[in-house]
């Protein structure tokens, strides 16, 4: 079987039932934040019947959803045990700490996990994905080694060279990663890599330091086309800046010279070719002038991708449904200038409330998005301001004008001190 072939048994689709009365296709998602949330609101609107699933409670899109469950998502016969009961049409990961392996062994027996349980495991552990994209799709990516101690760790980075990156083997959105420019550096960023990922683990990346002039996303979708073939159908490319580790804004489109957005699209599709199944990948790129390193890539909607909720027609989350439940795309469609900004919690406490809503609503072109998480802690992620304008420029400054006009509130006391939680 080609990479193109593989479709992860996801039938191809012209007719949908309804949900709670039996003929619906169900759709489990493992992992309830807040791209979670969004593709149950998409596939919800395809007509699919949607079970929330995460460690915690009241989740973002256990709230959205027919019905959730809270379960560890690392303990493989507590997920395999409500597979069984709820018998969902197609397993959907949300999130990097899952027991992958187990949804290797569900995949074996019979259930559809989304892209499929290789592909999933694979973009989840830095290692495997990183040499699948250098040794299997055989695209261009920065040096890296692995080590699994704080000694190992330096002699990597001396043979890598300084600055260089240390990064958790299974994280996301930047936890876990720290940019070491000297030796001096090299036990702490060792310590925050092993300990602070999804999961802890001894074993941790060192990678090259490219400075890079963008950082990109390509959004790849591998869905059915109208005639029922698998199609891929890369979009407009997506920039975003990080102060720090973590995503911070993001915009669309993006221009490049001709040569640079082939390559990007090559990467892209090289990768995801590879991994096959069905459905939206995040593959993130770095362009140094004309060069294309491919970073890595997340089997699912990405964050930076939220800000296509004003970019396209069809965001990410509504292309993601439509593919996993065999829905047809002829895309790709026009993109419009947008941007978004994230709006993060500057200390720790539960029960959020938001303000000043009025001045970052006011401006035409902007909306905002709030997550519904119940607690936070400084810099997570609580919502994020999407902006629409005649430039990416203009778009980037209203979002960011209106992530900012946002302030938040938390109670501090323990949730268990508040009757009725």
């Amino acid at each position: 079987m080609t990479p193109s072939q593989r479709t992860a048994g996801v039938p191809f689709r012209d007719r949908i039932g309804s949900p709670l009365v039996g003929n619906a296709p169900k759709v489990m998602l493992l992992g309830s934040g807040e791209l979670g949330r969004e593709i149950a609101i998409e596939a919800m609107r395809l007509g699919a019947e949607v079970i929330a699933v995460d460690r915690y409670a009241h989740a973002p899109a256990m709230q959205v959803a027919h019905r959730h469950h809270v379960v560890a998502m690392t303990d493989g016969a507590a997920l395999r045990a409500l597979v069984q009961r709820e018998a969902p049409d197609v397993l959907v990961p949300e999130i990097e700490q899952i027991a992958t392996d187990e949804l290797v062994r569900l995949e074996e027996d019979g259930w559809t996990v989304i892209p499929r349980a290789e592909s999933t495991r694979a973009t989840m552990d830095r290692e495997r994905i990183r040499r699948l994209a250098a040794e299997q799709a055989r695209v261009r990516t920065s040096k890296f080694a692995f080590a699994e101690s704080a000694a190992d760790a330096a002699r990597s980075a001396r043979e890598i060279g300084f600055p260089c990156i240390f990064k958790a083997m299974m994280s996301s959105s930047g936890h876990g990663m720290t940019v070491v420019r000297d030796p001096g550096e090299v036990e702490a960023a060792y310590a925050e890599a092993s300990e602070h990922g999804r999961v802890r683990n001894a074993r941790v990346m060192i990678e090259e330091f490219i400075p890079f002039d963008r950082e990109v996303t390509m959004l790849t979708v591998r869905h059915y086309d109208p005639h029922g073939k698998v199609a891929t159908t890369v979009m407009e490319p997506i920039a975003h800046q990080r102060p720090g580790t973590l995503y911070h804004e993001s915009w669309q489109p993006e221009s490049f010279a001709p040569e640079v957005l082939r390559s990007l699209n090559e990467t892209s599709t090289a990768v995801t070719d590879q991994l096959g199944g069905i459905g939206v990948f995040g593959v993130e790129c770095f362009v140094r002038g004309t060069t294309v390193y491919f970073s890595e890539v997340s089997p699912r909607p990405h964050d930076t991708g939220l800000v296509t909720l004003g970019s396209q027609w069809n965001s990410e989350f509504a292309l993601h449904a439509r593919a996993i439940l065999g829905l047809p795309y002829a895309g790709p469609e026009p993109t419009t200038p947008a941007a978004a900004h994230v709006i993060l919690a500057s200390t720790s406490g539960w029960a959020p409330s938001f303000g000043g809503l009025t001045d970052a609503l006011t401006p035409n072109g902007v909306r905002i998005f709030l997550f519904g998480k119940p607690e936070a802690y400084p810099d997570r992620r609580m919502g994020v301001a999407v902006a629409r304008a005649p430039s990416t420029a203009e778009a980037r400054q209203l979002a960011e004008r209106a992530a900012h006009a946002v302030e938040s509130q938390f109670r501090t006391d323990s949730p268990k001190d508040s009757k009725g939680h």
